[in-house]
């Protein structure tokens, strides 16, 4: 459905008196309490850094209910605060009412006392990762360097308990192991930035719920994306094929798949302890990209195949497939320890994981 443009009842670009009711619902005040808690951490984090600039945040909006609330609910905090907000809208191009959305996004900002960026990124529907993740992938690429352009290192997001347990779901589907199925963080450090997800234990009709007074006071109405239920999508084939089932069956099963990442976040940071004990008896060389084969042989396999995982992701290599990682470890079980029986070099998209002289090396192209 198109984004409304509906002119809201008196906005005002400091004030909203007639959003007063807004602020004092319940469902306002369930969603406030955890972005009261962020600002203040922010704020102690800033004050102990002796940081004197102002705080700055970024905020994704898109015009949804989730992303509309969270700024609705940000405004007061952040204008009481004196933390300046970037409101940014990304622009995919990929539905016919982008422009609109656009449009809507940034009359929203306004009526709340704020202006939104609109960032227009070009999706590589070729990329062979699907247009969700491609959509995805450029989404936080024009989010980093819109950050990294004006020195922001915070950025808020939406992401509810609902979220959370789509995304489980479907990573379980796709057979994610341990790590991906800790589920998406509270806070998550990438690319220079961290984001925040204030609201990820918190079910998503208390949002809805505060979206519909919203609209009746303002007289704006929540963009509804039709690719959030189109079953050509992950994502829109799970709301639409399972979750109805779920719902009727399990009714608390988003709050018990929440529980299990929660479990499996523990797990994978146990799995990190024993892999950066590991690593660290392998006689690092090169700041960490060069390690002794000899020393990675004594491991048992298990620990093998673990502190490899943990060496990739401490110098931030994309994990490869389960198939490729196997056939890796095969290789480096079989090469002569001290490599002089063969050349070993295992490619992995710019990186090269080199095996010489008893060593093996990371380096790049």
């Amino acid at each position: 459905m198109a984004a409304s443009l509906k002119r809201p009842k008196a906005p005002n670009a400091h004030y909203c008196p007639s959003l007063k009711s807004f602020y004092e619902a319940k469902a306002t005040g369930v969603l406030t309490k955890p972005l009261v808690a962020l600002l203040a951490s922010l704020q102690s984090s800033s004050a102990s850094a002796s940081n004197e600039q102002a705080i700055h945040v970024a905020v994704g909006l898109s015009g949804g209910a989730d992303s509309s609330m969270l700024l609705a609910t940000l405004a007061p905090l952040l204008r009481e605060l004196n933390i300046t907000a970037h409101i940014l809208h990304i622009h995919h191009g990929l539905m016919v009412d982008a422009d609109a959305w656009a449009k809507h996004c940034q009359a929203l900002a306004t009526y709340l006392g704020f202006n939104c960026e609109v960032l227009r990124v070009a999706v590589d529907t070729d990329s062979g990762l699907g247009e969700e993740a491609a959509a995805r992938l450029a989404r936080y690429q024009a989010y980093r360097e819109y950050c990294q352009a004006h020195q922001i290192e915070h950025f808020i997001l939406a992401h509810h308990l609902n979220d959370q347990a789509e995304t489980l779901l479907l990573r379980l589907l796709r057979g994610s192991g341990v790590k991906g199925m800790g589920g998406m963080l509270s806070e998550h450090y990438y690319g220079g930035v961290h984001y925040h997800r204030p609201w990820l234990v918190l079910e998503r009709q208390v949002i809805t719920d505060a979206a519909a007074l919203f609209t009746e006071l303002s007289g704006f109405e929540m963009i509804r994306d039709p690719s959030n239920l189109d079953i050509r999508y992950k994502r829109g084939a799970l709301r639409r094929l399972l979750i109805p089932g779920l719902d009727q069956a399990w009714p608390q099963w988003k709050q018990n798949l929440s529980r299990h990442g929660r479990l499996m976040l523990e797990a994978q940071a146990l799995l990190d302890e024993v892999a950066e004990s590991d690593l660290a008896q392998l006689d690092l060389r090169d700041e960490g990209r060069d390690f002794c084969l000899a020393a990675w042989r004594k491991l048992s396999e298990r620990r093998q195949a673990n502190v490899l995982r943990y060496w990739l992701a401490f110098h931030h290599l994309p994990m490869p497939t389960e198939r490729r990682l196997n056939d890796w470890l095969r290789q480096l079980r079989e090469v002569h320890q001290l490599g002089f029986d063969r050349s070993l070099t295992l490619q992995h998209q710019q990186w090269q994981i080199l095996v010489a002289r008893g060593r093996v090396h990371l380096s790049k192209e």
